[in-house]
Parts: C-alpha cells; structure tokens; sequence
C-alpha cells in the first residue's frame, strides 16, 4: 500500500487511537462546557431525546407552560386575587381552574417524554462485544467509547460508527443494510484494508492493534468520509467503503470486527437527525392573538369602568352617608382600585378552560385516527397512528404536499412484464414453468409463445436475448439448501436475472474472470474478457466473453437513447423495437434494449491494451475508461428490448387525483433518475397527456429573463415585491415542471457557495460580480426574488417533479414554498432520506414500508400505504377543522355573553366591581356548566359523513381558506355575545323592577335576580350549542340535559342551609335558589329571556342556509340521494384506472450505483481465503426486492 501523506485530507483533526481509552480523556482533547468544567471532546454512545430527568420535570414543564401567555395572565390574576385591597372574587375561583390546566397538560408531557425514556433506554441497552483486557466482552451499546474494537454479528445492527477492520468473508468484504440511513433495502458491501484483513483476524492480533486514526471532525455527510490510518509507520488511505455506519444492519457476513470511530451523538445518522422544530397549527397562531385581542379589549373596559367610578364616587358616592366605609381614599385612588378589581371581575372573558379543552379535544380527534380500521393495514397488521396530538385540524388546510417517490408512490418491487425479441413482442397471458427446475416460483410474466419458442431454441434472437440477460450483469449468486438466490446491486438487475432463470438460462456461478450459466438443461462456461460498468452518464454496461466455442462477443443493455446511437447501420427491427417501446413506456414501463457484437481477436487484442493502460492511469481515470469503452461499443446489432414495472401502490392515481380536486398540490421530489420519475408522474396520473412539460434549462431561462427585465427597470420601483407579477405562462393549458437537483442549485443560486464564501473570507471582501449577466444575484435582495420567481413559477403549474435531489434540497424546497406562499404544507415519505423534509413541513408524515423506521420515527401521522392520505385529509382533517372551529367560535361566545353581563351590571352599581353572579357560578360555569356539551362537538361533529366527505373533495376548500375561523368570524362571536348578555341582563331586570310575588315578597333583591340571570344563562348557553350541533348522538343529548340538571343540582346543594352552617364565609346565597324559582313569574321570565336570545339565531340561520348555502349545507340537504348513490357505485364497482396513451422516451431500468463491476473484476468478492484461516461461512437468504434510490 502506497504511503499517503496527510497533507491530502486538509479537513482532518479527528484522532483515534486503537484500544486506548485512557488515550481520549487526555487534556488537549477536553472541551469547557460550562464556566471552568470540562469533559472530553468525545460523546460516549448513549444517545438522549428525552426532554426531562426527574430533577427538571417540575421546573422545566411549568416553565415551558407559563412561556403560554394565558397561563401567564391567569397567574398574575391569581397574584391580584390574593391582596384584599383589589380583590373582588376569591382566589379559589382562578387557582382551581389553574391547577387543573397545569396539572392536565403536565401528565400528557409527562406520558410522552416516558415513551422518549423507554425508547432509549432500549436502544443504550442494547448489546454488543467489546475487546476489554485481552478478550472480547458482552457490553451494552452505553458503554462502548471511542477507540474500542468491536465484534458484530450477522444481524446485528452496527452500534456507533465504525472502521470496519476485518470480516469472515473472503478480503474482508461485509454486506449491510443501510435502509434505516437512506431508504434503500439492496445490499451494500463495504470493504476492510488489505493490511487490517490480513493481520487482524485473531483476538489476539486485534487486542495488539495500536494504530492511530486521523479524520474528519463528526459531520451529517452521508456520503463522504475521509481519513488515514497510521499503523507500523505506514500511513493508509481511508474512505466511506471502509465505514460501517451507525444504523446500518450487518447482512451475510457470520462476523466481522471493527474500530469505534464516532459514537453516540456524533455518529452521522444522530447527525442527520435535523432539528426537531416545535411545530404549531394556523389556529394555535390565531387563538394567541384573539387572547391577546381579547385582553386589550379587557384593559380598555376596565379603564372605562375605572374612569366611571372615580366620576361617580366624586358626585354620587361620598355625598351617601349609607355608602361610607370609614376608609379615608379620594375618588382617583378608588378607581385605581376599581381598575384592578374589574381586571379580576371580568378575567372570564379570557377563559382558562379553553387551552384544556382544546387539548383534550386534539387527543380525541388523534384517537379516532388511530381507531380508523379503513386505514389499517392488515397485511402487515399496521394501523395508522397519530404520533402527535397537536396538529389535527391543521390536516384539514393543507395546500401542498411533497411526497417521495420511491416506497411511498410505489411498492419498491420490479416485475418483467413484457419484452420484444426481434420486432416482435411478448407478455399476455400466464406461462406453465414446470418444465424448468429451477423456475424461481414467485415470478409471474405471461406468454405462452415465448415458452415455446426458448423451449424449440431454434429462434436465434430469442436464444441470444435470454443468454444476455444470464451473462450481462453483475448479480452475485448463493446456494442455499439447494436453492439459487441472487444478490443484485439494484432489484432490475435481478428481475432480468430471475427471467433469464424461469426461461431456461440460468446463472450459476462466476468467478473473478468466468461466468456459468446453464443453457436448457447443459452448463457452459464463458471467460469474461472486460466488465464495463454502468455509471449514470453511460447509461449502460456491456461485458466481454469469450464462448466456449472461442468467439469473442461483446453484450449490452442500456436506456434506447445511447444504444440507438450506437447500432449497426445493418441493425435490423429498429422501427419495430421503437414502436414496441413506445407502448411499453404508455404503460409506464421501465425498458432496456439488448444488443450484442461480435469482435475479432485481433480487434480485442488491440482494444484490451488501451484498456489496461486506462485503467492504470491516475489523472482522471474515469473519463480515460469512458473514452476507451467508447471505442468498443459501437455497431451494435440489436436484439431487443425488455419491460420491467416499477409496481404503484394501490390506489395511488384514485388518491392523486382525488387529493387535486381538492385544490390540493402534489409535488414529488425524488432521488431518482429524470426518466424514471416522469414516467412514475405519468402512471400515478400526476402528469397528463394535456400538459405542457418544462424542464430545468427552460425554467432557468424564463426567470433569468426575469430577472433581467427587473435588473434594468427604474430605481425607483425596486424595493419590495411588485404587488401583482405577470404570469410565466401566458399559453392557455396545464403546465407541469420537472426540475433535477442540479438545476435546483443553478437555479437558486445554491452552487459552489461555500467555495465562494471561503475564498472571498481569505480576501476579505464581499465579491462584487463582473457583470449582472454572469449568472450571480448581486445582492441578497436579487437571490430572494429570485427565490420568489421560482417559488411562484412552480405554484403556476399542475404539477412538479423535482428529481435526483438530496435530503437536504427536498427540505430546502418545503421551506420556500413555506415562507414564500404562506401555505400549510405536508411532507410524506418512508426513508431515512426523507427525514429532513418531514420535519421541515407543517406535517409530516411517515409510510411505515420497506424502509426502515426513521421516517416513521420522525414523523407527526404514520400509517402503511399512501392511498390513506385521502382519508387522512378529506374525512379526518376536514371533521377536525370543523369540529376544532365550531368550538372556538362558541367558546368565545359563551364567555363574552356570560362576562359582560358584569359589564351591564355596573352602571348599575356605582362601576364598584360588584359581581352579578354568585362567587361559585363563575367558578364552575366554565369547568361544569357549559364545558361538556361543546367538548362532544368539538369531538363528535360532522356535517356530512366519510363516505360524503372522500365523494366531494370541493368540501376541503373553507380548510384552505380557513373561512371557518377567523378575525372575521371572532368578532361575529364578540358581538353574538354581547348582544345574548344584554338580553340576559336588562329583561330580567325590566321584570324585576316593580314586581309582587305570590305571597306578597319582592323578590327583586341582587341574590334572585343572580339566580334568574345565571339560569337564563345555562338555558340560552347550552341550547345554542344544540343549535349548531350538526351530528346528534346519545352522548351529545345527554350532554345538554346534563349540564343543566348539573347546573341545578349544584345550586340547590350551594344554597341549602346545611352548607352554610359549616362554611359560613364562603357560601353565602342561603336558600335563594328554593325560594326564587318557586315562583312562576320568575320562570316566564326565564323562558322569555332564552326564547329573545334565540330566535334572532334560528332566523339568521335560516336564511342563511336558504339563501347562500354553502358546499356543505347543498350536500347535507341531499345527503339521503348521494348516499344511494354511494351504495350503487359499490354494487356496481368501476372498472380498473386506463392508463393515458402516449409517446415518449422510456425510463432505463437501471438504478443501482456504480462499483460492483470493480468488485467482481478485481476478484476479492469471489476468491476463497486460504484453508488456514477456516472455510466459508454460509449466509442468510435475503432476496433484495426494492429499488435503489442513489442520492
């Protein structure tokens, strides 16, 4: 190995020296964390996301809780209500309803952070071998530290990231999983040191190991580790093939042993995690400020009050010798007081109860989504889960989604479905495989002509079609108990393998420089002469063998656009093949065309030393191969083509077009190939034959004109966006956008920005472009409106697709679209690599599928198939908004009319903060009184049901315009309960002002007419919110009738002797209850009062729904039609999705990274270890299903 000085990694700083802990506790390695403590620059391998311990819970919550600005008011309150100078109402009337909100609130944070504790403690407890003192010991994940040798075992997830030092497999080579890292289920192989292989395989060899390792500082880069081992005074290249990272799953390796090189927080996966944003619903944003609007209004009145009792005090209450209360205070300073007791007095009107009611109805709402058995999942007994409780109704506003492609559109499994051989093309009805052994049984692909044909092998095309298929490749194969199972670097490639298989030609074995097929019933051996690999600019790979009957043959396959170029003039079925092509990519098929050549000794000879030379090269080796590779691909014979299907989920298109209807927009943003992701656009039917597509380089030029046009208009009308920009596309029609990550970056001015900076911080100085043309903004406020262009452009079209973009511009994207439209959006994917974007956006949302758990553990809603998004949306979504809007609305208005009855009450009473209502009314009114019915309808409300809900999507569009709750719709409320208040405090007054009882007593003392007004207050309260209930359970009945039976029963057992006697001070009212409502008058005034307060309502109401009724009122008013309708279309069932007819360029189905051909080419995967060192050991089957998607 050559010696490779550390002057070629300049980022490195990180040191790591082998099996020496006392090492990395040295000084210089110390970090200050806090005034004059210290602790190791180095995390142990604990991981924490818990939030409290049991110190900090108590602190911590209540800190948090009072950040909320009503908890803050109502602990000032409570402050006031403790001086008896200013206080007006006890101090339990506040205190109680405090510490119920508090304590609720705490539990569920308290419940949730355990769930956050167990979860941890399983995964720090987990176990591991660790070489302590000379031998491998049983440690827990907590334990392991920097430097520490580690030994893993097939199916052990990796603990930390590690330096993979030497494995079972021949040349150290160690197969994982990384789905948990980046979403792909394929296996990948990484590789330990020739050096460390060799030397490390004993216990003791390892427990000598002293290298010191010097790399990069922890970072998130997935993709990129760069390092050198000094070991023995040599120095070693170390790179991302050397790494086994955290997360990773060890897949056919019997065991392997590695060097811990970060642990715990510093591992990348931790890394990548994102922060972890507080996210808040448009409501929750809202509700702050109509609190806030709420306690303006609150301070004005109180002034006012305040301002009318100094005034009154001075002309009316010092001249009433019966008012003086041989206190010595002038008018101003009792009003002063005044101020603060109306403060107390009408604190109502912002109600505490409200932000506990609101939090219970969100756990509802979240249960009813985890209860839904439509969006369970029985084949993998999955049902949705609402991880979060705090974002429900904010699903019923959604504006846009941005959905991955791979695992969440589709299944993440290829099927051959169709091929053309020779012009003429197969795949329509099933095919016996009896005939053939080792007939792989899952494999379904129909016709039965092409059996017969590759079982008479007397057509030529259709033997050399499926004898490429067996030979061009890089699949590694196992025999396992008698069975033959693959290894494919990307799930095409082994779909092809498979069919080859079922049709006769089978892959049995390979080794460093030969493959073994058996071809119908006899084994042949061909030499493999050169390899050349696929990479995503080639487009294809083709191999070079010599058969047994000593030709030399060159096979390809590759995406129609590059093999096309390259075919023989003498080609034949060109047009036939392109037609059959044609079809396949209507249906949405993944192709590949097949070619061979046969190539004269001569020719190779001269060809293969070019080649050699090539690959000894050292300046860009690469493009050395890809010319040389040129050379040998070119008059290529055409064979034919295949067909693979990249499998949809179900219901995918029936979801897609359902959620646009809904005014929703859905952009995809994938790691995938451009090809691939329009032809996936087109068969989930996001794409259409009718509209107009543009691409990156279109895109670019349009907003660079853009930006042009601005550059040179007038001064004087730049600052600050134009208040209406022109439309992009003026052409009449749908457009649609497909964009790559690279054009992403050129188009908002992401590229090589850090360069820049770093260059332009060592000259220390801003850069000032050469000219505004050279495609730089020249100022920050260029590069937002550039930013704003893009955002709006996007916003024009029906649909985007963003392709072969990395996590972090998937997360870049929401957030533009976030800040710039102001929209509410969802994010939903399955990979680790969508982690990123689902925590960037409103909500998130995980499929729990093929890939792993971290999007699942990240995510706000999880659930197993994407079809489920409708439901989610449209039924769950919309109820919530709806429920979440009718309960604030009347919330707000039950406290407005039930406190400004105070407001009315002092001009009545000097403007002295006297309170209307008995002491315990106010306390309970809002706990006991009013609470339960408009909690069940903020539970149990529907205007129309599910089935309705997912018929007529145009139902979701009041959500997005959040026209059910708004300032608007706050001050209908405001004003509804004010009007209800004066109603409820001047009619009762009017009656009693010169009123007789039965038996000669006026009951027109203050305690009677609380009582009257209370009542009349429960009536009208608690029937107005029968009014507005749109969906009537038992529980909703009972609801109503119980709170006023509560209301009664509380108030007789309050007013009774008994209670007085014991508590003398605090219950006051004694017998006023019994002997008030005993008498008639009262109770037709009480009927009078609640009819006057409610009709104004029924008729509003009436005409409302009469005159201007909504979506929903139409649908509800019909609902007995439209759901027999439902039941017709059930019986009826529509037949399958047809797919749109159109021409295009088809995705190549290639998907797996470059790489495998060096493997195979260089031997090390396949040639056996010497006996010494003990056979080989067998590995577990792993038939990889799911497609790559290479970030």
């Amino acid at each position: 190995v050559n010696s490779v000085p550390l002057f070629f990694f300049p980022d490195v700083s990180w040191k790591v020296k082998a099996n020496d802990r006392a090492y990395h506790q040295l000084p210089e390695f110390q970090k200050k964390v806090f005034l004059c403590f210290k602790k190791s620059r180095y995390s142990g391998n604990a991981i924490k996301t818990y939030k409290y311990n049991v110190l900090t819970f108590i602190p911590l919550n209540l800190f948090e809780q009072f950040k909320r600005a009503a908890n803050l008011y109502f602990l000032a309150l409570l402050i006031l209500q403790v001086i008896p100078e200013i206080s007006t109402l006890p101090w339990y009337t506040t205190l109680i309803p405090l510490v119920v909100v508090l304590g609720v609130t705490a539990i569920k944070d308290l419940v949730d952070d355990l769930a956050r504790h167990r979860m941890d403690k399983e995964i720090n407890n987990r176990k591991s071998e660790v070489l302590l003192n000379g031998r491998f010991q049983e440690a827990k994940w907590r334990d392991i530290q920097v430097g520490d040798v580690v030994r893993l075992k097939k199916n052990d997830f990796v603990p930390a990231d590690i330096l993979l030092l030497s494995s079972s497999n021949p040349n150290s080579l160690c197969y994982v999983e990384t789905a948990e890292l980046d979403g792909e289920t394929n296996l990948k192989f990484k590789m330990g040191l020739r050096v460390t292989d060799e030397r490390l395989q004993e216990e003791r060899q390892l427990a000598e190991f002293d290298a010191l390792i010097d790399c990069e500082e922890p970072n998130n880069r997935l993709d990129k580790f760069t390092g050198t081992m000094l070991w023995r005074r040599e120095r070693y290249p170390l790179d991302l093939d050397n790494m086994l990272l955290r997360g990773c799953k060890v897949r056919n390796t019997e065991e392997c042993h590695g060097l811990v090189i970060f642990a715990g927080a510093d591992t990348k996966i931790m890394r990548n995690g994102g922060k972890t944003r507080f996210k808040r619903t448009k409501i929750d944003k809202l509700m702050n400020y109509m609190v806030y609007t709420i306690f303006v209004l609150l301070v004005l009145v109180a002034a006012g009050l305040a301002i009318g009792h100094t005034f009154w005090w001075e002309q009316i209450g010092s001249k009433a010798w019966y008012l003086f209360d041989g206190k010595d205070q002038d008018a101003s300073y009792r009003g002063f007081l005044s101020f603060w007791g109306y403060l107390i007095v009408l604190n109502t009107m912002v109600p505490i109860s409200l932000y506990v009611s609101v939090e219970i109805i969100r756990l509802g709402q979240s249960k009813f989504i985890n209860w839904d058995l439509q969006m369970y999942f029985a084949e993998k007994d999955t049902p949705a889960k609402a991880r979060t409780t705090t974002l429900n109704e904010q699903l019923g506003q959604i504006e846009y989604i941005f959905s991955d492609k791979t695992g969440t559109l589709t299944q993440n499994v290829m099927q051959f479905k169709k091929c053309t051989i020779a012009g003429r093309s197969y795949g329509n009805d099933r095919p016996p495989h009896h005939w053939n052994q080792y007939a792989d049984r899952k494999f379904q692909f129909t016709d039965h002509a092409l059996v017969s044909c590759v079982r008479s092998r007397k057509d030529k095309d259709a033997v050399e079609f499926f004898k490429l298929l067996s030979l061009c490749h890089t699949v590694m194969v196992e025999h396992k108990d008698g069975e033959l199972v693959y290894q494919a670097a990307s799930p095409d490639e082994g779909a092809l393998v498979t069919a080859a298989r079922n049709f006769g030609y089978v892959f049995l074995s390979r080794t460093q420089d030969s493959i073994t097929i058996r071809e119908a019933d006899q084994e042949a051996t061909y030499e493999m002469l050169a390899l050349l690999d696929f990479n995503s600019d080639r487009k294809r790979m083709s191999i070079i063998l010599r058969c047994p009957d000593g030709r030399v043959r060159l096979y390809c396959k590759g995406a129609d656009t590059v093999i096309y170029e390259r075919l023989s003039p003498n080609s034949r079925h060109k047009e036939t093949t392109q037609a059959a092509l044609d079809v396949f990519a209507n249906e949405t098929l993944r192709t590949l065309c097949l070619c061979y050549k046969d190539i004269s000794d001569a020719e190779y000879n001269a060809w293969s030393r070019k080649h050699k030379e090539a690959q000894v090269t050292m300046v860009d080796r690469d493009a050395a191969l890809d010319r040389v590779y040129e050379q040998i691909e070119n008059n290529l014979m055409l064979i034919g083509a295949t067909a693979i299907e990249d499998k949809l989920q179900d219901g995918v298109p029936e979801t897609i077009a359902k959620l646009a209807k809904a005014d929703i927009k859905i952009w995809v943003l994938t790691g995938d190939k451009k090809e691939t992701a329009e032809n996936i656009g087109y068969s989930c039917s996001l794409l259409t034959d009718d509209m107009q597509i543009h691409y990156g380089e279109d895109v670019n030029e349009k907003l660079r004109t853009r930006q042009e046009n601005r550059r040179n208009e007038p001064l004087t009308q730049r600052p600050g966006r134009k208040k209406t920009a022109e439309p992009f596309f003026t052409t009449p029609g749908k457009n649609a956008l497909i964009i790559t990550g690279g054009w992403l970056n050129e188009i908002l001015y992401e590229k090589k920005k850090k360069r820049r900076r770093l260059r332009l911080h060592r000259l220390g100085k801003r850069q000032i472009p050469s000219s505004p043309q050279d495609g730089q903004p020249m100022n920050d406020w260029e590069k937002e409106m550039r930013q704003i262009d893009f955002v709006d452009m996007a916003c024009e079209c029906e649909a985007v697709i963003c392709c072969r973009v990395t996590p972090k511009q998937k997360a870049n994207v929401v957030s533009l679209v976030k800040k710039y439209k102001k929209a509410v959006t969802l994010s939903i994917g399955d990979g680790a690599n969508d982690v990123n974007m689902i925590k960037t956006a409103d909500i998130g949302v995980g499929i729990s599928g093929q890939e792993g758990m971290q999007a699942v553990m990240s995510s706000d809603y999880a659930f197993a198939q994407f079809r489920y998004l409708q439901r989610l949306l449209l039924v769950h979504g919309r109820w919530s908004y709806i429920r979440m809007c009718k309960f604030l609305r009347f919330f707000f208005f039950k406290n407005f009319a039930f406190t400004l009855v105070h407001f009315w009450y002092s001009f009545f009473s000097g403007y002295s903060s006297q309170v209307a209502y008995e002491d315990w009314f106010i306390t309970l009114y809002n706990l006991f009184y009013s609470s339960l019915p408009v909690l069940l309808v903020g539970l149990l409300d529907q205007d129309v049901n599910d089935k309705l809900s997912l018929k007529f999507p145009k139902l979701y569009l009041p959500g997005q315009q959040g026209s059910l709750f708004n300032y608007k719709n706050f001050f209908i409320s405001l004003f509804h309960g004010i009007f209800v208040s004066l109603i409820i405090f001047f009619i009762p007054y009017g009656a009693f002002l010169q009123t007789m009882g039965q038996d000669g007593e006026a009951p027109s003392d203050y305690q009677s007419f609380a009582v009257v007004t209370a009542s009349s207050l429960i009536f009208t309260v608690n029937l107005q919110i029968s009014l507005d209930t749109s969906y009537w359970t038992f529980v909703n009945c009972f609801a109503v009738l119980g709170s006023i039976a509560i209301y009664f029963g509380i108030m007789f057992d309050i007013h009774s002797a008994g209670i007085h006697v014991i508590f003398t001070s605090q219950f006051t009212f004694t017998g006023v209850a019994s002997n008030a409502l005993r008498q008639p008058y009262l109770w037709l005034t009480i009927i009078l009062t609640v009819g006057i307060s409610l009709l104004p309502v029924i008729c509003i109401q009436f005409l409302h729904k009469t005159i201007w009724p909504s979506v929903g009122d139409k649908v509800q008013r019909n609902r007995r039609k439209y759901e027999l309708e439902l039941e017709e279309e059930e019986r009826k069932r529509a037949p399958a999705f047809q797919r749109g007819r159109r021409s295009r360029r088809s995705a190549y189905a290639f998907s797996h990274s470059r790489g495998y051909a060096d493997l195979i080419a260089s031997g090390r995967s396949i040639r056996r270890r010497p006996p010494t060192r003990g056979g080989p050991q067998d590995s577990i089957r792993e038939v990889p299903q799911t497609e790559a998607e290479n970030i």
